[in-house]
């Protein structure tokens, strides 16, 4: 079926998803293994960008969450199209260059490209983290409105670091959620979407919430959904995810990318979006516009997908 759209709503949101991660990443780093209890203590309720903590960040500073979802979408820039190769040579290029923060399973999974050549690492059943999650959105963008695409293309950007099913579960669910966004669906359709993947794998259930926030790809799903569901706006998501601690740069980049579609770039705060490093707001919604445009389902339809 033939669905109009609105383009340039499309690229509006799209580069608000790649402003609110960013947004999320940097608001949730100083609070990065911190504990509910804990942040309380320090801050009482943490809705300021403020910098700090364990990474000793300057305010506005991202940390791997953004950086690597820069690479992926650099290289599908660059490349004009899909690039798995591309993607994993920008991540090796980071990875030289000496990143502020870097996951063991991340850094595993890229130097198996750099040494071995391999872009699929290996089944391991202890790697389901959310280091593939993180990175999904410009596979998102370019994938809109071809599921198939999105499917084949998230398992694949997955891989290079993290093989695991319920990884590769998480990213696809998280392209659909953002493809929904971008179109304007409401959170009740989002929902439903959600509740499909809880269906296919029941550990993803959010409901009652346990309050765990780890790296573990279903706690960090768990704690979005969460937030995100219950969420009246950019600020009340964001806010709620990354004061429930644990991998909060992570839990909050995933909101962020998720909100900032949903709720489009006039929900972001102000206060926030100045705090942030002008280049990687620039950069970001620079490439988000680039990703939707190389879109296979989007080039040459004038609205029409």
């Amino acid at each position: 079926m033939t669905v109009s759209i609105n383009l340039p709503d499309i690229r509006s949101r799209a580069a608000a998803a790649f402003v609110g991660l960013a947004v999320g990443d940097s608001l949730g780093a100083p609070v990065e293994f911190m504990t509910t209890g804990e942040i309380a203590a320090k801050y009482g309720i943490l809705n300021e960008i403020v910098g700090g903590g364990w990474l000793r960040l300057k305010p506005g500073q991202v940390t791997d969450d953004t950086e690597m979802s820069l690479c992926a979408a650099r290289a599908i820039a660059s490349a004009g199209g899909w690039s798995l190769a591309g993607i994993a040579g920008e991540f090796a290029a980071w990875l030289r260059s000496k990143p502020i923060d870097v996951g063991d399973t991340c850094r595993r999974g890229i130097r198996n490209f750099m040494l071995k050549g391999m872009l699929e690492t290996p089944f391991n059943q202890w790697d389901g983290g959310n280091g593939a999650a993180m990175r999904m959105l410009p596979t998102a963008l370019f994938t809109l409105g071809d599921d198939a695409l999105l499917e084949r293309c998230a398992v694949e950007q997955a891989r290079l670091t993290h093989n695991h099913p319920l990884s590769d579960a998480a990213c696809i669910t998280l392209g659909r959620l953002v493809h929904l966004s971008l179109r304007g669906a409401s959170k009740p359709r989002l929902r439903r979407e959600a509740d499909q993947l809880i269906a296919a794998y029941p550990t993803f259930a959010f409901d009652p919430y346990r309050g765990l926030a780890t790296g573990y790809v279903v706690d960090t799903m768990q704690t979005v959904f969460h937030h995100f569901f219950r969420g009246r706006s950019f600020e009340e998501c964001l806010t709620g995810t990354v004061n429930q601690g644990g991998d909060a740069d992570t839990t909050g980049a995933i909101c962020g990318m998720l909100a900032g579609a949903f709720y489009g770039m006039e929900s972001i705060p102000r206060r926030w979006l100045k705090r942030m490093d002008r280049r990687v707001v620039a950069e970001t919604s620079h490439l988000s516009t680039q990703l939707v445009a190389l879109s296979p389902a989007l080039c040459g339809r004038d609205g029409i997908l």
